[in-house]
């Protein structure tokens, strides 16, 4: 590997771990090397690129706008070596975005079955329950539920998650089971992520049914709204997969499941002009089959 080439990828890597000693081990360099080297860099492109402090390293506005397009470079270079090598293995670093009910439910069972087929490839998971900047956290593939605001990004849809309303038997046991929509305005409302907002609409047999429920408790995180439910504190508005072991453990049961409730698309984000790096693009291929098992 050629210095530059070293040195683009070092620079990639400690705009993402923040410090260049981490990044420098990751390419088999000393920290006084990758300090030389990446000097060695902003010299040569006449600019600093990174703003350095005793404890950590961060990217200058010159810096952050490098980055952007060493990461397309890299990107586009992984695919040229990938369809060289012609054989379907995948190597290096796929960083993946996503939620942590998300990651903890559906990705993470399924990952050592995609990990045993690219022994070569690490995978690094960015989790956790706010919207986050592919190009600015270096993130392959982001998976998210709902509406796609981010006009940045590029979206292939995984699967359709049908929305639901379920509640602890305890809760059910004191309170009554709903039998019609209207009925869950007389109940604890537990809005979750799959829904923040207080009025419900239903459909059933070209019916229309809309409701406000009441709620004391917003939670923006799926595993909370769950735990919530499960302590019986009431009817949480979940999609079924981000609820399905509580449902077959019987530890939450379905309510209103004659009434269709909508659904949440599941969508793969990539940056929008940028090549699709293999990995992030067969971890997509993946999981869409495993959504269709």
């Amino acid at each position: 590997m050629n210095d530059r080439l070293t040195a683009l990828k070092l620079f990639a890597r400690a705009a993402r771990v923040g410090n260049f000693s981490s990044a420098g081990r990751e390419l088999g360099l000393s920290q006084p090397s990758a300090s030389r080297l990446v000097a060695a860099l902003e010299a040569e492109v006449g600019a600093t690129l990174f703003s350095r402090t005793t404890r950590a390293v961060t990217l200058t506005d010159a810096g952050v706008t490098y980055l952007t397009r060493v990461e397309a470079i890299l990107a586009a270079l992984d695919e040229a070596d990938h369809e060289a090598r012609g054989t379907g293995e995948l190597r290096g670093v796929l960083r993946v975005g996503t939620s942590s009910s998300f990651v903890l439910r559906e990705v993470i069972p399924r990952l050592p079955k995609f990990l045993s087929l690219h022994p070569e490839l690490r995978v690094e998971l960015l989790s956790n329950d706010r919207y986050q900047d592919l190009v600015i956290e270096g993130i392959d593939v982001a998976f998210r539920f709902g509406s796609m605001p981010d006009s940045s990004a590029t979206a292939r849809k995984l699967m359709e998650d049908p929305r639901v309303l379920a509640a602890a038997p305890s809760y059910l046991a004191e309170h009554g089971v709903p039998v019609m929509p209207s009925d869950l305005a007389q109940h604890a409302v537990i809005l979750g992520p799959a829904h923040l907002l207080p009025t419900f609409s239903f459909s059933k047999d070209g019916r229309v049914a809309s409701v406000r429920v009441k709620s004391q408790l917003t939670v923006t995180i799926n595993e909370g709204a769950i735990a919530a439910a499960k302590t019986g504190m009431g009817i949480v508005a979940t999609a079924f997969n981000s609820a399905r072991a509580e449902l077959e453990s019987g530890a939450l049961v379905r309510v209103l499941s004659d009434w269709d409730f909508g659904s949440m698309e599941v969508n793969a984000l990539f940056v929008s002009g940028k090549a699709i790096k293999p990995a992030a693009r067969a971890f997509t291929d993946f999981l869409v089959e495993e959504f269709r098992r």
